[in-house]
């Protein structure tokens, strides 16, 4: 297989695609009226993610063993990288991607047809026959386009190019794949939205089915979106975590409207409304997973993430234009089936909240969507160049998030239909005095921990248009703080009022709870609620790290060795620079020593590495962290004759509330999505040992690979330099978030385990 293997691999593409529209046709014949065939229709689609699975394997085996005939081999790698980057190349490029995604997408299609075995019967052959369909777009787009099998001409060079040096990260292992399986999860309930209209089974029926299918794919679209976050801030090294670059854009506006889908089908289950909203936003959420993946990969907007002008951006046009032409197509066919049986009532209801909720969320992916290709439309209009930048997104989308972190708090303050005035006033209470609280706190104690309340950094509205503006942009951070408080309150009281409703009902029965046991019980209950204000609460504390930046200090300097710099409250004494050598890249590392508030606070050695098979420096950031706040410095240039060095200095405050955010977000999701199991029945322990085994392969599989590999294995031992100048001092949030899994795979081996003892039994 080694001789043959650029051809047993484009063998086997060509298998997906056969493999694939065989399936898709079969579907179709078992939906009109010849049952019998779905049976082979299941098995077709094991068979293509076998293949797809064996494609993915190949190309990885091809990176293993440096198999430079293959040109995508020889681009993305050379014999220096790790075993760690080697397998993260396969997505490092274009042709892998597409095959990484292929792959996700055959695997998600194997998985729900052995979910749907029994159910379903009618959406069944309809959502095979449409996962088929996406599955063999992406396998001709890589036959004829984008084929990582594809060999050079020129034979094979003695050594490749290597791996990007911006994407030798640790979280480029797991930004592009936890993006892709959100991305690609998002096809699962576009098919079953197909197969609504297809057979008029317009109901609740696959709202229920399609629920934990995209509550999966919007925890890892959210995933990978947080990935990308850390990738830029440690990576890119101009001070920032989010730069409303075209590609972070389009990866983020499916995270919208997916949410507000999350949302609305609350509305449909519980009052039959909302029918053209929730079909139209899943099949607008899986437009733009693909309008994402064509924006990335087309060329066609300059990006520091995107990847070279290819001929694949007409194959994507193509495929954007059938989905858009076919969606639109059915839901008029079917509009009649789509009226509301029910309607808004009042205003002051939870439906009105929602809807509100859902057009500010669908009104910021518009936004955006429309800002990130407006240069490319300006040129082609009017040929004129115009730059959409941060301050243009900030300026604009600050008040929309402000309206958003509201809602939020606000929605589950009203009842179902039409809330009183005196129910809403007693249900307010509380949360209106958290948020008088929080903002007299703020005001009271900002100054002394350094956030001044009224006069923030002119960067949260920079170039800002007009005088009220502007002082509508200083008194934000008071107003996101007090409105984070007032949500935070609002999860706590709907806690709370659960919780004692349960030891009232308890105690009627005389069975009465304690506190700690109402309130698991109330959560175990009602999981996909309770889950929801836990994101809620993870949602609102990032909201604070966001409004951080408005306290952000940028400062450049220059320094020798032995010169000291103040900047707030850190003080930084430059040592002197250093080198270091090996096989891998050359490094210059610039050694400060850090003092806080006149205390020795730790050392930071930030950097320059340039690879051998690469000219451009790459920037190696160092941070030294605190609860409240991040120091991050940049070493721009290092005189070699005078030892002087240009520092970029970045003090961050409560950056890391976002990362805290995140992960309290991941638990609410995780929580939702937990199985509903009848413990008594041997058929859903089953079930729960298979999902607990696979939860922690994957978390075990996340832990082990996130320990990156040692960048200065290689170095020479005369050359090492000491360990503690290599590292921080702590280690970044980050890398906590990381640590994090590890009781969670316990935690899932430990279900596994009675699990399979109940069964036994």
């Amino acid at each position: 297989m080694w001789q043959t293997l650029p051809e047993f691999g484009e063998a086997t593409l060509y298998a997906i695609l056969v493999l694939s529209a065989y399936t898709g046709g079969i579907s179709i014949a078992a939906a009109r009226g010849r049952p019998r065939l779905l049976q082979s229709a299941r098995l077709g689609a094991y068979a293509t993610c076998a293949a797809a699975g064996l494609a993915v394997l190949l190309l990885a085996y091809a990176f293993i063993t440096h198999d430079f005939r293959l040109r995508y081999v020889a681009r993305y790698s050379d014999r220096s990288m790790s075993p760690s980057y080697l397998f993260a190349a396969l997505w490092g490029g274009q042709d892998g991607s597409l095959l990484w995604w292929l792959a996700l997408l055959s695997l998600y299609t194997s998985g729900c047809v052995a979910w749907l075995k029994g159910r379903y019967r009618e959406l069944q052959p309809w959502v095979i026959a449409t996962l088929m369909g996406i599955v063999s777009f992406f396998a001709i787009t890589m036959i004829f386009a984008a084929n990582p099998f594809w060999t050079s001409l020129a034979g094979a060079p003695p050594d490749g190019e290597g791996l990007n040096p911006q994407l030798r990260n640790f979280y480029m292992m797991f930004h592009p794949p936890s993006l892709y399986v959100g991305f690609v999860g998002c096809s699962v309930p576009f098919a079953f939205a197909v197969a609504a209209l297809v057979t008029k089974r317009l109901d609740n029926e696959w709202i229920v089915a399609t629920r934990k299918w995209m509550l999966f794919a919007w925890l890892f679209l959210s995933l990978g979106n947080v990935m990308g976050m850390l990738w830029a801030y440690e990576e890119l090294g101009w001070g920032g975590y989010w730069a409303w670059d075209p590609v972070e854009n389009a990866a983020c506006i499916p995270w919208f409207t997916a949410t507000a889908y999350l949302h609305s089908t609350m509305i449909q289950e519980r009052r039959n409304m909302l029918k053209v909203w929730n079909i139209a936003l899943i099949c607008g959420t899986f437009f733009l997973t693909i309008f994402g993946t064509f924006l990335t990969r087309s060329g066609l907007i300059a990006s520091v993430h995107s990847f070279a002008q290819s001929d694949i951006g007409l194959f994507f046009v193509y495929f954007m234009a059938l989905i858009a032409a076919l969606s639109l197509a059915l839901i008029v066919w079917r509009l009649p089936q789509l009226r509301s049986q029910g309607e808004v009532e009042a205003v002051a209801s939870r439906e009105a909240m929602f809807v509100l909720n859902n057009w500010a969320l669908l009104g910021i992916a518009v936004f955006i969507s429309v800002a990130t290709v407006f240069p490319k439309i300006s040129e082609w209009l009017w040929k004129e160049s115009v730059t959409v930048g941060p301050p243009f997104f900030n300026r604009w989308l600050a008040p929309i998030g402000i309206a958003l972190l509201l809602l939020m708090g606000l929605a589950p303050l009203f009842g179902w239909r039409k809330t009183s005035q005196t129910a809403l006033r007693r249900a307010a209470v509380f949360p209106v005095a958290a948020l008088v609280l929080g903002g007299a706190l703020h005001l009271a104690f900002g100054k002394a921990l350094g956030f001044a309340a009224i006069v923030p950094n002119d960067q949260f509205y920079p170039g800002a248009v007009g005088v009220a503006l502007k002082h509508a942009g200083a008194v934000a951070p008071l107003v996101v703080i007090s409105l984070v408080a007032f949500n935070l309150a609002v999860v706590v009281q709907e806690f709370w009022r659960g919780a004692q409703a349960r030891r009232a009902a308890a105690s009627k029965r005389q069975e009465p709870e304690g506190w700690l046991m109402a309130l698991v019980r109330l959560v175990d209950k009602n999981r996909r609620r309770y889950g929801g204000y836990i994101v809620h609460v993870g949602v609102a504390l990032m909201f604070i790290g966001f409004t951080g930046r408005a306290w952000g200090t940028d400062h450049e300097t220059t320094l020798r060795p032995g010169e000291r710099h103040q900047i707030g409250a850190y003080e930084l004494t430059y040592r002197a620079p250093r080198m270091t050598v090996d096989s891998e890249k050359r490094a210059a590392f610039a050694d400060l020593d850090v003092t806080r508030h006149g205390k020795p606070w730790g050392s930071v050695s930030p950097g320059k590495f340039i690879y051998a098979k690469s000219e451009m420096p790459s920037t190696e950031v160092a941070m030294l962290h605190h609860p409240l706040e991040d120091l991050y410095v940049v070493v721009g240039t290092i005189s070699p004759e005078t030892r002087q060095a240009t520092f970029q200095i970045h003090i961050n405050p409560l950056v890391g509330f976002i990362w805290l955010g995140v992960a309290i977000l991941m638990l609410g999701a995780t929580l939702s999505l937990w199985p509903e199991l009848e413990l008594g029945t041997a058929r859903a322990w089953s079930y729960a040992r298979v999902a607990a085994g696979v939860a922690a392969s994957v978390m075990l599989t996340i832990v082990f690979a996130a320990a990156p590999s040692d960048a200065h294995a290689l170095v020479k031992p005369e050359a090492r330099p000491a360990p503690a100048a290599l590292r921080a001092p702590s280690a970044p949030p980050s890398r906590w978030l990381a640590a994090g899994l590890a009781p969670l795979a316990g935690l899932a081996v430990a279900v596994g385990v009675i699990a399979r003892r109940r069964t036994q039994r």
